[in-house]
């Protein structure tokens, strides 16, 4: 995948110096137009694009002292991609116009165009689609793996009810949690399909997702602002600023992602599937905790 992202960063030069592209400037910087779709957009890259470090934690019991490590994987891996978000969107943006961008594939769109004159995009597209295909699986295993696990440690924790926490007898996985959300995310992506195209569909899909995600970084984020009252010393000035930081930029993206950066046919549309999903899954999760915590109380009464 490095290599891909690294033949697209390398493409604008290339044709710079082949005479196809007539100037390309990297790094250009400019005011942005105050906006609801200029901050729209900040959110994702404030949120999106750094958000999911805390994935690595579920793989922290196979680490070698996982809190160096961790911690030392996020400084490293933060500035590099952050350079390659740059980099990369400077290289799309140098072929092609920000209206035209393929939301769903930008990358092979790109590689189509900057290796046209050369006469391989015949030969390079279907490559970077076969990576790309392979990268959006993993990503998708990874993130179906922490979330089947999340409802599992609920009701370890006793939060949510024990039917959550049963393995699979040879396999050792939470079975009954991955069904569950395995039927939700396929119930969200159909929802998602009806009565859109490809690019309205995978806003849907991908802002809905990004605004559950980012629900519980709220939490996380307030808890050292407003939480642990009880707790022996309060978090250092430091720690609650950079709290505060991610909290207003977490809640930038969770308010305005339920409106769309493309052109929709019926943006009020689009709003109210996006809204109702999130109130409709909240009012859900909702009633299976007060399930679960009214089980715990006539358990507890019945001792």
């Amino acid at each position: 995948m490095l290599s891909i992202f690294a033949t697209l960063i390398a493409l604008p030069f290339v044709n710079l110096m082949h005479g196809t592209l007539h100037e390309f400037h990297p790094l250009a910087t400019a005011v942005p137009v105050f906006s609801l779709l200029s901050l729209n957009i900040l959110g994702k890259l404030g949120f999106g694009a750094l958000g999911g470090f805390e994935y690595v934690a579920i793989l922290a019991g196979e680490c070698r002292n996982p809190a160096r490590t961790i911690g030392r994987s996020v400084i490293v891996a933060a500035p590099i991609i952050a350079l390659l978000f740059i980099l990369g969107t400077s290289s799309v943006l140098a072929f092609v116009p920000p209206e035209k961008i393929d939301l769903i594939g930008p990358i092979p769109q790109v590689l189509s165009i900057g290796f046209r004159p050369f006469g391989l995009a015949a030969m390079i597209v279907p490559i970077a689609l076969v990576s790309l295909s392979i990268l959006r699986v993993t990503q998708a295993s990874v993130n179906f793996t922490g979330m089947t696990r999340l409802p599992m440690v609920a009701g370890w924790d006793r939060l949510m009810p024990q039917w959550f926490t049963k393995l699979h007898p040879r396999f050792k996985t939470p079975a009954n949690s991955i069904l569950l959300v395995g039927a939700i995310t396929l119930a969200l992506g159909l929802v998602s399909l009806i009565g859109v195209g490809q690019q309205e569909a995978f806003q849907l899909l991908f802002n809905a997702g990004g605004i559950f995600y980012a629900l519980t970084y709220l939490v996380m984020f307030a808890i050292p602002i407003v939480g642990l009252r009880n707790a022996g010393r309060r978090p250092p000035l430091w720690l609650r600023i950079a709290s505060l930081s991610g909290f207003l930029m977490t809640l930038l993206y969770v308010t305005l992602s339920i409106f769309p950066i493309i052109d929709v046919q019926r943006p009020l549309i689009f709003t109210a599937k996006i809204a109702g999903m999130i109130v409709a899954a909240n009012l859900f999760g909702v009633l299976i905790f007060v399930i679960a915590r009214s089980k715990r109380d006539l358990e507890s009464v019945s001792r």
